[in-house]
């Protein structure tokens, strides 16, 4: 364990600051999570129950805790914490939805006057759009995002919000996704471990969220006590149930919709071939499609799961197209992650590879953070199609039944690509739906060595 004092403080040069972790710890993490038994289907919906029912047991078990107040587990109320920051003048919030943050960000959604919320595209984006709102207003933003989102926020962090340059205040709320000592998927644990060392090599001071109202806003006070004197971000790391449950009130779907997002998948692969590549979106989608697999005893050498990367899902595809020229590559995609890197389409569309597949299963969502909407959501006015054939995708076509879904698949198996199908779906997932039983290694070897057959 190295200590974080002095080696912070050269990262951070000689501006006061405040760090809340005595030690960053420089532990490899190399246990798997994934190939236990424990961590599959409905054993760990039994053992970790949903939030509501872990909720309403703490909620018990501090009422039986009586003079013992040690032993009380505190949740944060999304309202409450809300009205705190509207008390220390916090009055506008974007970002990009996380499932620690899904019940905050529920009650945003919500409950914010529209002008003064905005699901971004993407968490870089967020910051530039917290910056303009600071630029108009004189006021202090707050910017939500998982930590699995930073690597999206470095370069505007740096170059735009830095004191050295135009010295931007603006609160940065942060699932801590993968904390150490919680379990958590791969690509979590190695951004979990990660998260200090990176605030503070971008200079920016954090402290975890008490999960308590009086610590809440105690935190708030210091958030706004520095961003008054340094004018530059501060950051808070938000652990796992932080916030009490807020459930999103979600309008109905147009009538039209008649499959949820794993019903388009499974049409989808019931229709390639025993040699076409798939590569799937992070998220829900990516978890479907390896039980699926399961269920249908057909092995998970065809496609390549992206765990983590969100909006990267078709470039990895296009290059795997580039080099496999005579397989049918096929991008399963997602809207929010089509969104947040949708300049990947233009290079896509450029690229006039006939065996890029593009299939975007659009529900409108968020759905594997909590639901909240998407641009894509807006059917009247929002197309993938005609910003697909902006971008110089060769056929476009958009599905909504699995007929439609089926026959369209077996068509473009033999169009000159790149193509793009657009499926238009419900929300929500399986209540018992569980995580893949092999490691991202294992996964990669078996794609690669699918990919060497010719």
């Amino acid at each position: 364990m190295a200590r974080a004092g002095p080696m912070l403080f050269r990262l951070l040069g000689n501006r006061n600051v405040f760090l809340s972790f005595g030690r960053l710890s420089s532990v490899k993490v190399t246990q798997d999570f994934h190939t236990g038994p424990a961590l599959h289907k409905s054993q760990t919906i039994q053992k970790l129950g949903s939030q509501n029912n872990q909720y309403e047991e703490q909620q018990k078990r501090n009422a039986d805790a009586g003079e013992l107040t040690e032993l009380v587990r505190d949740f944060l109320q999304p309202d409450e914490f809300y009205k705190s920051c509207l008390n220390i003048d916090v009055d506008f919030f974007c970002g990009v939805p996380d499932s620690l943050l899904k019940d905050f960000c529920a009650y945003v959604t919500q409950n914010a006057p529209k002008e003064k919320h905005v699901i971004a595209a993407s968490e870089g984006n967020a910051v530039a759009i917290a910056t303009g709102y600071h630029l108009a207003t004189g006021k202090h933003p707050m910017v939500y995002l998982q930590n699995s989102g930073l690597g999206n926020i470095i370069n505007p962090i740096m170059s735009l919000t830095s004191p050295s340059v135009y010295s931007v205040p603006m609160i940065l709320l942060i699932g801590w996704r993968g904390e150490p000592g919680k379990r958590d998927e791969p690509q979590h644990l190695v951004q979990g471990q990660a998260t200090p060392g990176l605030l503070a090599a971008l200079g920016i001071p954090f402290q975890p969220l008490p999960d308590y109202e009086e610590g809440a806003d105690q935190a708030l006070l210091t958030a706004k006590h520095y961003m008054e004197k340094s004018n530059a971000p501060y950051a808070f790391l938000v652990k796992r149930q932080t916030f009490a449950p807020y459930k999103l009130k979600k309008g109905p779907a147009p009538e039209e919709f008649v499959m949820t997002r794993e019903d388009a998948m499974k049409v989808v692969i019931d229709n390639l071939s025993q040699k076409d590549v798939v590569v799937s979106a992070t998220g829900m989608l990516s978890r479907e499609l390896f039980e699926y697999r399961v269920s249908k005893d057909m092995g998970h050498e065809k496609d390549f799961l992206t765990v983590g990367s969100m909006g990267h899902t078709s470039s990895i595809a296009l290059g795997v197209a580039m080099q496999k020229p005579k397989r049918q590559i096929f991008c399963l995609d997602g809207d929010g992650s089509v969104i947040m890197h949708m300049g990947a389409m233009a290079t896509v569309g450029q690229s006039n590879l006939d065996n890029f597949k593009h299939i975007v299963i659009n529900n409108g969502a968020h759905d594997s953070v909590g639901g909240q909407p998407t641009d894509a959501g807006n059917h009247e006015d929002f197309s993938f199609s005609k910003i697909a054939q902006g971008c110089g995708y060769k056929t476009t076509m958009v599905a909504v039944t699995p007929e439609e879904v089926a026959q369209c698949v077996l068509d473009m198996r033999g169009m000159e690509g790149p193509v793009l199908l657009e499926i238009k779906t419900l929300m929500g997932s399986r209540k018992n739906l569980g995580r893949p039983t092999r490691t991202p290694i294992e996964n990669k070897e078996d794609f690669m060595h699918f990919l060497a057959i010719n």
